[in-house]
């Protein structure tokens, strides 16, 4: 089978016009065009859509992630691709990838084999110039800080308080801890600073839920990016900062539209980091393709117990938007590392390995339609070397739970490898859901216990431990006004506890917090449980090794 890039180099696009206007009934005039396949949509147009019902919400989420690999994306865009082949106006709503995972160990984020969205190199190397102008704003804000303290600190900001980082779209750990202001007086004053990824910046969690210029000036004027020498918290508004800050943004709050190699539409637009953020696509383009299609499916990262929950507690608190059924993604490999078998041996056949780890799954099936309240799928993205046993198991544990699983084999079939499961989404959709809708916690909670309801409720944890400091900094959120959010729960994505190595469905475990963030301006409170990397570093030998321009200008290495 071809790579991941040479099939993208080897399809024929259609132009993103003809995309806009025959799947989605988007006029050219409304479209602001990135070349010939990538356009945004014009915000003004889609104000005119307002009075539009909203289509149908499908969430795709999945199993704790393993070495082996599930396929969110993949699964995402090929039963995107299934429901448009059967008929129906479908739209996939995606994350922007990130250039630090793409030159790093992650590789792309456009999908992969016969389902991915195109033009792959464009979508994986800046796109639209979304993470560039999150960054420049981002940074503005950080120079202005150091100015106003060169200037003569009329806010009398405690430097050594100063919480907001400068980013950058690349892995490079030697930014992460680094000294500014050094070279004299004409430069400032010296303090210890750092450099995050652009993902991981509170502003592009602000940018993916808000829906509206006024709203993401507003959300940027809240940032507290640190205190004065009375304690109290600074904030980008006391900057001036608000006003030039979402200048820079003005035309990146725009979703990017795009295509799959079969032509469905879909919007790639916004990428927060899925565990020091939401992970979730943007809410203005999640509602705008609701407005423009009768289903959108789109994804939340990492396993349910992350990605879903910040889905559901984070961006439809805030929106009010509704998933109407999901859909988790597992994998006959996935299965058998949860069960117990080591990378090197997941080839072989282990139907015993795949009823053990059908604990993992399990439980997050009981998550979503328990605590969450919503209908679910399971997708059983099939690999070459599953066998009929093995994919069997599956299919028949999950009627056991009473949910219908059906094998996917859309990476090397494209929409046509996920027509059952397509099938099997559409009547969930059609029947009346059983569940009602609901949060994990309510609103009125004190943090503490929102951090212990999710730990409870959803990791099958016995308890929450704190450091002494976490303790101090979630009391004195509370004290500022910040009681009243959500929590964004910052762990292991490997497992429902704080030990990656603890595969399966543990429980009785204890969640510890080490350190709290205060993200004002995007309207969560972090809680973060071991160690969690900001900037990430770049591997041995870097996928960037990998990639490289051809005589002809063809982009190679991309995966």
């Amino acid at each position: 089978m071809l790579s991941d890039i040479e099939i993208a180099n080897a399809a024929t696009l259609r132009p993103i016009t003809d995309v806009a206007r025959e799947t989605l009934g988007i006029e050219p005039e409304h479209l602001v065009p990135y070349g010939h396949h990538k356009a945004k949509v014009d915000l003004g147009y889609l104000a005119t859509l307002e009075d539009r019902p909203l289509g149908k919400l499908v969430l795709m989420t999945a199993i704790s992630p393993t070495p082996a690999g599930e396929g969110k994306t993949t699964t995402t865009v090929g039963l995107t691709d299934a429901l448009h082949g059967l008929g129906h106006r479908a739209v996939a709503c995606l994350r922007e990838p990130s250039m630090g995972p793409v030159f790093g160990m992650k590789g792309g984020a456009a999908g992969g084999g016969y389902a991915q969205v195109v033009p792959m190199s464009d979508i994986n190397l800046a796109f639209t110039g979304d993470f560039n102008a999150i960054a420049a704003a981002n940074n503005l804000l950080a120079a202005l800080i150091d100015n106003h303290v060169h200037q003569g600190n009329a806010l009398d900001i405690d430097v050594r308080t100063v919480t907001w980082k400068r980013v950058v779209d690349l892995n490079d750990r030697a930014l992460r801890d680094i000294t500014v202001g050094l070279g004299g007086v004409a430069n400032g004053f010296p303090r210890q600073d750092g450099f995050d990824i652009v993902v991981a910046s509170e502003l592009m969690a602000i940018f993916c839920l808000t829906e509206s210029w006024a709203d993401l000036k507003k959300r940027i004027g809240d940032i507290v990016i640190g205190y004065n020498r009375s304690k109290q918290p600074v904030t980008a508004r006391e900057l001036d900062a608000a006003g030039a800050m979402t200048v820079l943004l003005r035309d990146a709050l725009a979703p990017n539209l795009v295509q799959t190699l079969e032509g469905a539409p879909a919007f790639v637009h916004g990428g927060p980091f899925a565990n020091i953020a939401h992970g979730c696509s943007s809410v203005v383009a999640t509602r705008s393709a609701l407005r423009l299609a009768d289903i959108v499916v789109t994804e939340a990262g990492f396993g349910a117990d992350l990605g879903a929950e910040k889905f559901v507690d984070i961006k439809c608190r805030k929106s009010g938007l509704r998933p109407d059924a999901a859909v988790v993604v597992a994998t006959v490999r996935a299965l058998k590392y949860h069960g117990g078998v080591a990378v090197a041996d997941l080839g072989e056949e282990d139907v015993a390995a795949v009823e053990r780890g059908m604990e993992n799954l399990r439980r997050h099936l009981r998550n979503i339609r328990e605590v969450f309240g919503v209908p679910v799928v399971v997708a059983v993205n099939r690999f070459p070397a599953d066998t009929e046993s093995e994919m069997e198991k599956v299919v028949d544990l999950c009627a056991e739970e009473g949910v219908q699983a059906f094998a996917a084999t859309h990476f090397a079939d494209g929409g046509d490898g996920a027509i059952s499961l397509a099938k099997g989404v559409l009547s969930v959709l059609d029947e009346p859901s059983p569940h009602e809708f609901g949060f994990t916690y309510d609103d009125d909670l004190p943090l503490a216990e929102k951090v212990a309801t999710v730990a409870r409720r959803l990791y099958d944890a016995e308890g929450v431990s704190w450091d002494a400091k976490a303790e101090r900094r979630l009391a004195r959120i509370e004290a500022e006004g910040y009681g009243h959010l959500p929590v964004c729960i910052a762990k292991t994505q490997y497992s429902f506890s704080t030990d990656p190595a603890l595969r399966g469905a543990p429980s009785g475990h204890t969640l510890h917090v080490r350190e709290v963030r205060l993200s004002a301006g995007a309207g969560f409170v972090v809680v973060i449980c071991g160690d969690v990397m900001t900037m990430p570093g770049l591997p041995k030998v870097p996928a960037s090794s990998r990639i490289d321009l051809l005589e002809d200008g063809t982009i190679v290495g991309l995966s």
